[in-house]
């Protein structure tokens, strides 16, 4: 309202000085000569000043506008690329692959707070048997990350049930996750170490991350972990009782079902 009665006084300063443009339906800004340019901006000016607070109400709206805007464009990539986002073929799936809900985690093996989340990943696959989560390989944080998810890549297409082991015992283990902590893992769980090697050459291997990493782009994720579940993307490490409300409101349409 203060911004409506605000733009309202600021129109009602800028017509009247000038006879007769109150009868007309608009007047184009190009119709006014230098002098009343001056005049005009100098009444913005002046009305700016003494009314500052008007600033916060535009940079709130605008604020506002951008964050609706980026909803809206995060919902199109998730409608038009649902296919790729909860099922693909490069991707991993670990509690129920039939389940009534998908979250799907875009995570860096070297990010910290991935870390942290992954007890909310497990105690929800713990409680809930209808979750079905998809991990994305999404290695922001430097070559050594790539790297360590290259061979996560390898060892989800060379052995997919020994795939949670790894993940779990590359994320959570000591030591900075890169090629050789990944590959130490890889051949402590039982990979062969020339199959690894050549798998580590597939093409498939760079194929599953670019694919990834256009996903998360699409969706305007730039930090590790980051979440999708149903429409909602949620970035950031946000704790488990966050996680288990917005699969309800997937589930049921509220936050408990």
């Amino acid at each position: 309202m203060k911004l409506r009665l605000a733009v309202l006084a600021l129109l009602a300063a800028l017509v009247l000085p000038f006879a007769g443009w109150a009868t007309r339906p608009a007047v184009a800004a190009e119709a006014l000569t230098a002098q009343q340019k001056t005049a005009v901006e100098g009444l913005i000016r002046s009305y700016l000043l003494e009314h500052p607070e008007l600033l916060e109400e535009v940079m709130t709206a605008l604020e506002k506008k951008r964050a609706d805007e980026a909803a809206l464009a995060r919902n199109q990539i998730i409608s038009e690329k649902a296919g790729i986002l909860f099922n693909s073929a490069r991707q991993v799936v670990l509690g129920n692959p039939k389940g009534d809900v998908t979250v799907v985690e875009f995570f860096d093996y070297r990010c910290g707070y991935c870390k942290r989340a992954h007890s909310d990943m497990a105690a929800l696959l713990k409680e809930d048997g209808k979750i079905r989560f998809v991990l994305k390989e999404f290695p922001v944080l430097g070559p050594a990350s790539k790297e360590a998810a290259r061979v996560a890549v390898a060892v989800s297409r060379i052995a997919p049930e020994k795939y949670s082991d790894f993940h779990q015992k590359l994320l959570l283990g000591r030591g900075e996750a890169n090629l050789a902590r990944a590959t130490e893992v890889a051949l402590a769980i039982g990979i062969d170490k020339a199959r690894l090697e050549t798998e580590m050459g597939s093409p498939e291997i760079e194929a599953t991350l670019d694919e990834s990493y256009a996903l998360a782009n699409g969706l305007g994720l730039t930090g590790t972990p980051s979440y999708v579940i149903g429409n909602t993307v949620v970035p950031g490490a946000v704790g488990y009782d966050q996680l288990k409300q917005l699969v309800s409101q997937a589930r049921c349409g509220t936050t408990t079902c």
